[in-house]
């Protein structure tokens, strides 16, 4: 089964996954989440259900997935590999946030995100969390799955907040204000102190 990535050495399973992945895609334009099936995301591929299946557990496994290599590949394009210790690297993070968010909703924000993205997008958020505070763990006992769930659930509300704000800050600013919040959680260090009201100036 695939997991959240987008990685496979098999370049004929890394096909079918991305053939997958944008039949899901173009399907989510015109219909919700709750209204596409197997079949009609087996149909967009040109593959048939076994197939599918040969992939993705069900279609929520495929929407995870989908969010996750897309966001992974946003995060290539800006370099960014969060290692659980560089505070650079996780405002680099949450502007990697704002900046898929803000594609994923259009123009002036006009499209409203379905439930079942927002939690895509935070399984992918907790997964480059993970990996980064394996390298480096929390110094309390904490483990690192319960500090990747609460910080990744903190960047995504404060972004999705910030992403909702009408005339709302540069997204520059916004990073810093969530750092600030999200830095304790991780351990993080984070000396700057952020500008006030930064979320809704």
């Amino acid at each position: 089964m695939a997991n959240s990535t987008c990685e496979t050495v098999d370049p004929r399973i890394r096909r079918t996954r991305q053939l997958l992945q944008q039949a899901l895609e173009k399907l989510l334009e015109t219909k919700e989440f709750d209204k596409i099936s197997v079949q009609d995301i087996a149909d967009q591929a040109t593959v048939n259900r076994a197939t599918f299946y040969d992939h993705y557990a069900d279609k929520s496994a495929l929407l995870v997935a989908m969010v996750g290599c897309r966001f992974h590949q946003l995060l290539a394009e800006r370099q960014v590999q969060f290692d659980g210790t560089c505070a650079s690297a996780l405002k680099a993070l949450v502007l990697a946030v704002s900046e898929y968010l803000t594609r994923m909703q259009g123009p002036e924000g006009t499209r409203e995100l379905q439930p079942h993205m927002e939690s895509a997008m935070i399984s992918a958020i907790r997964h480059i969390l993970l990996e980064g505070l394996r390298q480096h763990p929390p110094k309390d006992g904490i483990t690192v799955e319960l500090v990747a769930a609460t910080a990744s659930w903190a960047i995504y509300g404060a972004v999705k907040e910030w992403a909702n704000t009408p005339d709302r800050a540069p997204a520059e600013q916004m990073a810093i204000t969530v750092m600030a919040m999200v830095a304790p959680i991780l351990q993080v260090p984070f000396a700057r102190m952020p500008e006030p009201a930064l979320l809704n100036s």
